[in-house]
C-alpha cells in the first residue's frame, strides 16, 4: 500500500467482502535481497583484456614466465645445504640403487632390451628436475604405463613381421631419411617405444599378470588383440611340459627371498632409516650364480645378455609410426598425468607447499618428448619410488640428480655385468612388486560394502582390461562411471519435508521423529539437477510424493464434467474458488520445492517446472520455488519462468519458512486469517 492514499480508499472493500487493509495484513511479505547489477562487457573489450593481460610483453612478465616454466630457478638459489643435502643424497643414492633392478625388470613389461629401462630412469629424472614443482615425487618408470607401452610395441613388432623373440631378424626396416635397412627386432621395438612416447606427449602407460612364462623358462610368442590374457593362459597350459626346470627352480627361490623381505621392510619401517634394497642382493646373487654355474649354457636358460655401456646417439621418432599409435598413446598420457598430479598434490598437501597441476602437465610431458629422442620409453611418476624418496629424507629434487649419477654409473661401468642375469629373475622383481595390486582382490568385499557402485566400476575396469585389452578397459571405465553418475540422477525420489521445531531447519519426514507440518503446505526437496534426461522422472517422482498427479486428475475432472452435461447438473458459478476442484482428502493448497539441491536446470528442466506449476495451478494449488542458487535463478529467468519486469512476483523465495507463510497468508485472503497471520 502507498502511505498517500486517503481513508476512503482504505476503507473500501473487495466484492468477496475483505477490505484491502485486512489482505495487506494476512499477506506475508517475504523477506527480499537486491540483486547487485553487474556491468555488461561487450566480447570485444574482454578480447582486449585478455590479449593485454596474456600478450603483454615486459621484462617483469618474461622473467615471471621463464621461472614458472623452470621451476629449478626458483628454489635452486635458495636450497640450504646443511639441512638439507644430506637428506637429498641418501634418498637419491637409496632410490638409484632401488632403481637399477627395476628399470631392468620393468623393461620387459614394454617389451625393451635392459638398456632402454636404465636410459628411461636417467633421462626421466634430470628432466623432471628442471621443469617439476614437486620436491618429491620420483619419475620413472611406472608398471602401468610399461604394460601399455608393451602391448603397443608388440602388435607393431608383429605387423612388422618379427613374430617372436627366437626370430629378431625376419623383416628389414628401413630408415625413415636414408631408407636402407637400419633396424633388427630390439632397434624397431624402442623406435615404436619412443615413437609412442613422443607422441603421448603428456601420455603414460600398465602393468600386468603375464610374467608365469618367464618364471617358467617358457618361449611363448605374445598374444595380441581381445582376450590376450585368456590366449596366454592357454599357451602357457599348452606348453607347460616345456618348463625350464632351471628357471622354475631359480624363480620360487627368489620368491621365498623376495617376499619376506618385503614384507620386513614394511613391517619395520617406521625403525629403517632406509629399506634394505634386497632385490640388488638377489640380481647380484642370481647374477653370479648363473654367470658361474653357465646356466644358459647347460640349462638353456634365458637371460639378459649383452648391456651396452654408454649412450646410443640420439635419433628421431618414427614419424610413419605416429598414425599407428597415436590413439594408443591418448590412453597412456590420461592415466601417465593422472598419477603424476595426484601423487604431486598427495605430497605437496602432506609437506605443507603447493603444485602449480599446468606445470605438472608440461614437466611430465617434456620428460617423455626430451627423452625419447634418447631412445626412452613412457614415464611417469611412481607412488612406491617416490614413498622411498620421502621417508629417507627427501627436501627436493636435487635428489633426482643423485639418483642420476647412480644410474651414470651403472650405465657407463656396471651394465655389462647384468650378461648372465636370468629373465625369470626379473619376472619375480615384477611379481613381488605387484603384490599390492593383487592384494585389491582381497579388499573387493570391503569395498562392495562401502559403495556398490563404486565396487561394480572397479569390477567392470578390472575384468575388461583383463579379458580384452587394457585401453578399451579404459574407455569402459570412464563409461560405465559416466552412466552410474546419469543413473545416480534417474533415480532420485521427491522427499516430503517437515520442520524442526521453530527453526528453519526443514529435513525428511520418513527419516527423522518430531518434525511438523505446516497447515496448507507440503514442502519438498529433489536431490538431483532438473535436465533433459531425468525432467520426466522429477515430474513423475513429485508427483507420487504428493500424492496428487494433476493429469490424471485433470482427466477425471473432464470425464466428470461430461457426465454432469449428460445429466444437465447445472454448472459451477465462477465465484466459486479454484481449490473446490481439489479431491476431498488433499489438505494442502501450496506446494514449496526446495531447490538448495538442484545443482543447475537446462532448457528441458526449466520447461518441466513450467509444466508443474501449470498443471497444478489449474487446480488451485500453487507452485512456489525456494532457496534457488543463482545458477538456477539465472536458468529460471532466461527460461521465461520468472518474468524480471513482473511487479511482486513471489514465484522464488530465500528460505523456506517465507514460502510456506507467503503460501498461507495468499490462501487465508479466500477465508479467515485468524490463524495464518
Amino acid at each position: 500500500m502507498l502511505k498517500g492514499e486517503s481513508d476512503q480508499e482504505m476503507a473500501e472493500e473487495d466484492p468477496d467482502g475483505v477490505s484491502d487493509e485486512d489482505r495487506t495484513a494476512c499477506t506475508h511479505l517475504p523477506f527480499i535481497l537486491e540483486v547487485l547489477e553487474k556491468e555488461k562487457t561487450t566480447w570485444r573489450v574482454l578480447l582486449k583484456q585478455g590479449l593485454r593481460k596474456h600478450c603483454a610483453c615486459s621484462s617483469a612478465w618474461a622473467r615471471e614466465l621463464f621461472l614458472g616454466f623452470f621451476p629449478i630457478l626458483r628454489w635452486l638459489p635458495r636450497y640450504q645445504p646443511k639441512e638439507w643435502l644430506l637428506g637429498d643424497v641418501m634418498s637419491g643414492v637409496i632410490v638409484g640403487i632401488l632403481l637399477v633392478p627395476q628399470s631392468i625388470a620393468y623393461s620387459l613389461l614394454a617389451g625393451q632390451d635392459p638398456i632402454y629401462g636404465l636410459y628411461t630412469s636417467f633421462f626421466a629424472g634430470i628432466i623432471y628436475m628442471l621443469l617439476g614443482t614437486s620436491r618429491h615425487i620420483s619419475v620413472g618408470i611406472f608398471g602401468v604405463l610399461c604394460l601399455l607401452v608393451g602391448q603397443v610395441v608388440d602388435r607393431e613388432l608383429a605387423v612388422a613381421g618379427y613374430l617372436t623373440d627366437d626370430n629378431p631378424n625376419t623383416t628389414a626396416v628401413f630408415d625413415d631419411v636414408t631408407m636402407r635397412p637400419s633396424c633388427d627386432r630390439s632397434c624397431y621395438a624402442i623406435v615404436v617405444g619412443a615413437t609412442v612416447t613422443f607422441t603421448a606427449g603428456v601420455y603414460q602407460v600398465l602393468m600386468a599378470l603375464l610374467q608365469v612364462k618367464y618364471l617358467l623358462g617358457l618361449k611363448l610368442p605374445r598374444a595380441q588383440g581381445p582376450g590376450s590374457l585368456i590366449k596366454t593362459w592357454i599357451l602357457l597350459i599348452r606348453n607347460i611340459s616345456q618348463t625350464n626346470v632351471c628357471d622354475l627352480l631359480t624363480s620360487l627361490l627368489c620368491l621365498l627371498v623376495l617376499i619376506p623381505a618385503k614384507e620386513l621392510n614394511e613391517r619395520f619401517k617406521a625403525k629403517l632409516r632406509a629399506p634394505i634394497p634386497f632385490e640388488l642382493f638377489v640380481v647380484t646373487a642370481a647374477t653370479l650364480a648363473s654367470h658361474f654355474g653357465r646356466f644358459q649354457e647347460r640349462f638353456s636358460s634365458d637371460v639378459a645378455g649383452e648391456i651396452p655401456t654408454g649412450f646410443m646417439p640420439a635419433q628421431l621418432p618414427a614419424w610413419s609410426l605416429i598414425p599407428n599409435v597415436a590413439l594408443d598413446a591418448i590412453s597412456v598420457a590420461i592415466v601417465g598425468f593422472v598419477i603424476t598430479v595426484s601423487l604431486s598434490e598427495m605430497f605437496a598437501k602432506k609437506h605443507g607447499y603447493s603444485v602449480d597441476a599446468n606445470q605438472e602437465m608440461y614437466a611430465i610431458g617434456f620428460c617423455n618428448i626430451l627423452s625419447s629422442f634418447f631412445r626412452c620409453f613412457t614415464t611417469s611418476a611412481a607412488l612406491t619410488k617416490t614413498l622411498v624418496k620421502e621417508s629417507t629424507g627427501c627436501h627436493t629434487q636435487l635428489s633426482a640428480l643423485v639418483t642420476a649419477v647412480v644410474l651414470l654409473l651403472v650405465l657407463l661401468v656396471i651394465a655389462p655385468l647384468f650378461y648372465s642375469l636370468q629373465k625369470c629373475v626379473l619376472a619375480v622383481i615384477i611379481v613381488v612388486n605387484l603384490r599390492g595390486a593383487l592384494c585389491k582382490f582381497a579388499d573387493v568385499p570391503h569395498m562392495w560394502r562401502m559403495n556398490h557402485v563404486d565396487a561394480t566400476i572397479w569390477l567392470v575396469t578390472m575384468a575388461t582390461s583383463a579379458l580384452v585389452n587394457t585401453e578399451l578397459g579404459l574407455v569402459v571405465g570412464v563409461l560405465v562411471s559416466a552412466l552410474c553418475v546419469l543413473g545416480r540422477t534417474q533415480r532420485v525420489p521427491a522427499i516430503r519435508l517437515g520442520q524442526a521445531g521453530r527453526s528453519e531447519l526443514y529435513e525428511d519426514l520418513a527419516t527423522y521423529k518430531g518434525l511438523q507440518t505446516q497447515p496448507g503446505v507440503a514442502v519438498f526437496r529433489y536431490v538431483a539437477p532438473i535436465y533433459y534426461a531425468n525432467q520426466a522422472l522429477f515430474k513423475r517422482a513429485l508427483y507420487r510424493a504428493v500424492g496428487l498427479n494433476p493429469v490424471v486428475e485433470k482427466a477425471r475432472l473432464k470425464k466428470q464434467e461430461k457426465r454432469e452435461r449428460k445429466q444437465k447438473v447445472p454448472p459451477r458459478r465462477e465465484a466459486e474458488p479454484s481449490n473446490a476442484f481439489l479431491p476431498k482428502w488433499t489438505l494442502f493448497h501450496t506446494i514449496v520445492l526446495d531447490c538448495a539441491p538442484v545443482l543447475f536446470l537446462d532448457t528441458a528442466g526449466v520447461g518441466a517446472l513450467k509444466e508443474v506449476a501449470k498443471d497444478y495451478g489449474g487446480l488451485g494449488v500453487r507452485l512456489l520455488l525456494a532457496r534457488c542458487s543463482m545458477s538456477v535463478l539465472d536458468s529460471l529467468r532466461r527460461g521465461g519462468y520468472l518474468d524480471p519486469e513482473a511487479e511482486g512476483n513471489k514465484m522464488v523465495f530465500f528460505t523456506i519458512g517465507d514460502a510456506i507463510h507467503y503460501g498461507q497468508s495468499l490462501a487465508s485472503q479466500n477465508g479467515s486469517c485468524d490463524t495464518e497471520c
